[in-house]
């Protein structure tokens, strides 16, 4: 995946994270098998699942990447999934992750739709 610097790449369900030149990715996320909730993974491998609305487990540690890339990515990945559920548009999914981002001391990642 070719990117500029602390980028979030969207690609359908699908997205990276780059950042220090480095891309990260994909991380992803579907409805787990039993339609209780969202399973979040990284390159295909089960990380973490969103069991409610203010229920999120996450736990990137096996995959010993950059702290703030998992922070980003668990930031996009829980907001991404849960405006789905509520049936926000990708427009209004965005703007609450950027809103987010920004909260949390990641205002310098861009939001780009690589389709």
């Amino acid at each position: 995946m070719k990117s500029t610097d602390s980028e979030i790449l969207l690609d359908d369900t699908a997205f990276w994270v780059s950042t220090r030149g480095r891309c990260f990715g994909p991380f992803d996320y579907q409805w787990s098998p039993d339609l209780r909730g969202v399973e979040l993974t990284y390159q295909g491998l089960k990380f973490g699942e969103i069991c409610g609305h203010e229920e999120l487990y996450a736990d990137l540690a096996e995959f010993k990447l950059p702290i703030s890339v998992c922070k980003v990515a668990t930031i996009t990945a829980g907001t991404l999934a849960a405006g789905v559920a509520e049936g926000r548009c990708i427009e209004q999914r965005v703007s609450k992750l950027l809103t987010l981002l920004e909260q949390f001391g990641f205002s310098r990642f861009r939001v780009r739709d690589v389709q």
